[in-house]
């Protein structure tokens, strides 16, 4: 009943009614109406959005990691944006990527991708190198271009989002994200690596434009 509700009365980012409300109008305890709820979430029908409440998502972003390409950030084409930059220590399962000591500096480029206006995924880029200015955009994807890395591969994992993440991505914490981690190589060494987590409520995440990963309940 509710997802007829979505599809006949509500549209793309209009604010549901509160649960109260709808537990009325479907005749269900609102315990049941919660689990409603949630499972629309996680099909991506649905977006819980800090002070605004449960609106009507939009339809989901297909995105291709694939790297088949060979593309690199900052690329032609490259539709993500650069928010700001500098150096910093990458998390330590990135340093071990790398290859660099705990605590040891990297040159970092921050970046977010929107769709309709909302940001869909944050990545974060690590460059081993020279340290770069405070706030500087482009210096780790530079330094990246340098390299000229000759391959590169991915990992998918689905997580939740810690506090800065959903900050971020205007979600609450512990919402459902998928990860996908990108090693840059030369000659099978990793020589840069990057992490970005995208909405699992709004992102569908494809392989060569052909297969999709699934997130559970979908």
């Amino acid at each position: 009943m509710l997802t007829a509700a979505l599809d006949s009365e509500f549209s793309v980012g209009q604010s549901l009614p509160d649960e109260r409300t709808l537990a009325a109008r479907f005749g269900v305890a609102r315990a049941t109406l919660r689990q409603a709820l949630d499972q629309l979430e996680l099909e991506g029908r649905l977006q819980r959005r800090r002070g605004i409440g449960t609106t009507v998502a939009p339809p989901r972003v297909g995105v291709d990691v694939s790297p088949r390409d060979q593309a690199l950030p900052g690329g032609p084409g490259d539709t993500w944006t650069t928010t700001d930059g500098g150096t910093a220590p990458p998390p330590p399962a990135v340093a071990r990527l790398l290859g660099t000591e705990p605590g040891a500096t990297a040159r970092v480029a921050h970046r977010s991708l929107l769709s309709h206006g909302r940001t869909v995924a944050i990545e974060h880029v690590y460059v081993p190198g020279p340290g770069g200015a405070p706030g500087e955009r482009g210096g780790a994807l530079a330094l990246l271009h340098a390299l000229a890395p000759d391959g590169q591969d991915r990992a998918v994992e689905l997580g939740s989002a810690g506090a800065d993440e959903a900050r971020r991505l205007d979600q609450l914490p512990g919402a459902p994200v998928l990860v996908v981690t990108t090693r840059y190589l030369i000659d099978g060494r990793t020589v840069a690596a990057a992490v970005a987590t995208y909405r699992a409520d709004t992102c569908r995440l494809t392989f060569g434009g052909r297969h999709p990963v699934t997130v559970p309940g979908e």
